[in-house]
């Protein structure tokens, strides 16, 4: 009991000690996660209807002109939990383990590959949340930008020591106008930290 406690000071102590690693970090709060990107594709009727059938969506405003031209919205419009799929860069395959699994390269000035490079190799998606502005339309042609919003400090969890970080990707049609956001939060962690791992 007396040992236990020993360690949970002991842990608790080198939390405390300064995060030079969390220092170097804050330097990418608010700054661009990646360069800007265009959609390799416009909005369009054969995606929604690969999307509305295996989800079993059957709201006409997706698929049917008739039925939707008489809604508020007066033509065929895209489900909005669509928005990140218009967006998707078409994968790299070659290498793609090599990155952990993204389907681009990763630029080297980036906080996930500082993380990686500080043995925090681990990667957990934690959440995800959505915010639509106006539903899409076939035509519309997404640009994204992306900004970290946040880096916790260096958090004790049942995977390891690690670090919450968050960023917010914005998207926009041809002309300018915010048509949605997306928070997306992982937890890079470093495996060797997990307690009781020999």
């Amino acid at each position: 009991m007396i040992a236990a406690l020993r360690s949970e000071e002991r842990m608790s102590a080198e939390m405390e000690e300064a995060d030079e690693l969390r220092e170097r970090l804050e330097a990418w709060v608010g700054e661009p996660m990646a360069p800007p990107t265009v959609a390799p594709d416009p909005v369009n009727v054969p995606m929604i209807r690969h999307w509305v059938d295996a989800l079993e969506d059957h709201n006409p405003v997706y698929l049917d002109e008739e039925a939707a031209a008489k809604t508020r919205f007066g033509g065929i419009v895209a489900p909005p939990a669509m928005l990140q799929t218009w967006s998707m860069a078409r994968p790299l395959i070659e290498g793609i383990a090599e990155r952990g699994g993204s389907p681009v390269e990763i630029s080297r000035d980036n906080p996930i590959v500082a993380l990686d490079e500080a043995g925090y190799v681990g990667t957990l998606a934690t959440n995800s949340e959505l915010e639509f502005e106006r539903y899409l339309r076939p035509g519309d042609l997404l640009h994204t930008s992306t900004a970290v919003e946040s880096i916790s400090n260096r958090k004790k969890t049942s995977l390891g020591l690690g670090y919450f970080l968050t960023w917010i990707t914005t998207y926009t049609d041809g002309a300018g106008e915010v048509v949605g956001r997306q928070l997306f939060r992982i937890f890079k962690f470093d495996p060797s930290t997990i307690e009781g791992l020999s």
